[in-house]
C-alpha cells in the first residue's frame, strides 16, 4: 500500500516546501494539497514541486463547477507542474455532477497529458470514475466502505473495458489533544455538508470514526493497519493544532512509511 501526505493548500509556503522535501526523503509515494475556494491548489502544489524530484504531486481536488477545464489546464501550464508526476484531481457537487465530471475529464484529456483523478463519494460517481479516470480519490470513509467503493470503481472500469484506476483515500491524521480537538471541529463541519452527511449515513458512522487520532507516534501504524488491502494508497491529511512547520514535520516523520 502506498502512503501519501497532504496539507491544506492555505498552509504557509515554507511549510509546504519543507513538508514536500521531507515526505520525499522519507519514502512517501505522493504529496498533496487541496483546492479550497480561497487558495489556488495548483500554485500551492508548485511550491512542493520546486523542492522535490520524484514524488508524485496531487491536488485533491479542483471543483469543476467553479473552475472549468480550460482554466485548470492553463493553471497547470502557468505553474509548470511536472506532468509526469502530477495527479490532477477534479470533482463536482450536484446538481449535474456526473455529466460535469464526464465532460470535464474529456476536456482535460485533450489539453493536459497527465494523470486525472476523480473525487468520488456516492456509488454513481465511483462507477463513473472507474469508467473515465486514471485515479479515484475517496474521502471521509472507513476502510470497509472504501472496499465497497473500490468494487464500484472496478465495475465501472470493467464495463468500459479499461484498467482499474488507482484508488486513493484521504484519511485525516491528528496527533495530540489539541490537534484531535481541531479534527473534531473539521469532522463536525463536514457532517453539516449534505453530500457528506448522506455519505456518513450510508456508512453508519460518525465523521470522526473515519480518521486516525492518536496521542503518540507509535500509534499511527496501528491506525493504518486496517487500511491495508482496502485501497492502493492512503493519503494522510495532516490536522495540527496551529499549522506550524514543527507540527507538520513531526507528523511527516511520525507516519513515515516502514
Amino acid at each position: 500500500m502506498g502512503l501519501g501526505f497532504a496539507l491544506f493548500a492555505g498552509t504557509a509556503a515554507d511549510v509546504i516546501r519543507a513538508c514536500g522535501r521531507e515526505a520525499e526523503a522519507r519514502g512517501y509515494t505522493s504529496f498533496w494539497v487541496n483546492h479550497p475556494g480561497s487558495t489556488d491548489g495548483l500554485a500551492a502544489l508548485a511550491q512542493a514541486a520546486g523542492e522535490t524530484r520524484s514524488i508524485a504531486l496531487g491536488v485533491g481536488v479542483i471543483p469543476l463547477h467553479t473552475r472549468g477545464p480550460e482554466s485548470i489546464a492553463q493553471g497547470v501550464r502557468d505553474t509548470r507542474l511536472p506532468l509526469d508526476r502530477l495527479l490532477l484531481g477534479v470533482g463536482s457537487p450536484n446538481p449535474n455532477s456526473l455529466s460535469r465530471v464526464r465532460d470535464g475529464i474529456a476536456a482535460l484529456r485533450a489539453q493536459v497529458k497527465t494523470r486525472l483523478i476523480v473525487a468520488a463519494l456516492g456509488p454513481k460517481m465511483c462507477r463513473l470514475a472507474g469508467e473515465v479516470a486514471d485515479g479515484v480519490l475517496l474521502n471521509w470513509l472507513t476502510p470497509e466502505h472504501a472496499r465497497r467503493s473500490g468494487d464500484l470503481v472496478r465495475e465501472g472500469a470493467s464495463a468500459a473495458k479499461r484498467p482499474t484506476p488507482t484508488i486513493y483515500a484521504y484519511v485525516r491524521l491528528a496527533m495530540g489533544p489539541a490537534a484531535t480537538s481541531r479534527l473534531g471541529e473539521e469532522a463536525d463541519r463536514y457532517a453539516r455538508i449534505p453530500a457528506y452527511g448522506a455519505n456518513f449515513e450510508r456508512q453508519g458512522v460518525k465523521p470522526i470514526d473515519t480518521a486516525i487520532a492518536v496521542q503518540t507516534p507509535g500509534a499511527i501504524a496501528a491506525g493504518l493497519e486496517g487500511w491495508r488491502g482496502a485501497v492502493d494508497e492512503v493519503v494522510l491529511r495532516a490536522i495540527t493544532a496551529n499549522d506550524t512547520l514543527e507540527e507538520n514535520i513531526a507528523l511527516v516523520r511520525a507516519a513515515q512509511p516502514v
